[in-house]
């Protein structure tokens, strides 16, 4: 995996947090970039999970037979807000397509039979989102809080998400993988 310039912030980037940021819930996370313009940016939190019970009318847990459905912290903004982050691309003029085999957005309909379906699509419920006004993340990635690399499928999807800041750091590869190995505590040495 090869670190992008700044230039390259796109929809279909993760932003991974830099050491610097010590607390909170950007420590350690990484954002999926979902829409990025000289307007702002927008992204979800996808290796924060949550542990939630959710009401019936969204999921019934009777009826969950998908074993690749997750609940995630998507942001601090609007964290009532519930956003579907999905592998499906059966339903295309109800989703943005943010990377290849990663879509955004579906309606309950939709929701209710992929997670009653045991060979369904991989869905991340992101609760809320991560936002920035205009130049705003340019200034954060050029003030060293963030690295960039290209998202993919298998990072949302497959990779555990307590796993993820470190396997991307890792892949970077150099000095990178070196910061992969720094402990979450440092006061434990």
């Amino acid at each position: 995996m090869e670190h992008m310039p700044y230039s390259q912030i796109q929809k279909g980037t993760f932003l991974i947090a830099t050491p610097d940021i010590d607390m909170g819930l950007f420590f350690r996370s990484v954002i999926l970039i979902c829409e990025h313009s000289a307007n702002g940016s927008f992204g979800l939190v996808i290796n924060k999970s949550l542990d939630l019970e959710l009401p019936e009318q969204i999921i019934n847990i009777n009826n969950l037979s998908n074993p690749h459905v997750s609940i995630r912290a998507g942001g601090p903004v609007q964290t009532n807000q519930m956003m579907l982050l999905h592998t499906s691309d059966i339903i295309q003029q109800q989703t943005l397509q943010i990377c290849e085999n990663v879509y955004l957005g579906g309606d309950l309909d939709f929701l209710q039979e992929s997670i009653t379906d045991k060979n369904g699509p991989s869905i991340n419920l992101c609760f809320g989102y991560s936002g920035w006004g205009a130049g705003q993340l340019e200034r954060e990635f050029l003030d060293g809080n963030w690295y960039i690399c290209p998202a993919t499928a298998h990072h949302i999807f497959e990779t555990e998400p307590d796993k993820l800041w470190s396997s991307l750091l890792r892949e970077m590869g150099g000095k990178y993988a070196t910061l992969s190995m720094i402990p979450e505590d440092l006061s434990v040495n």
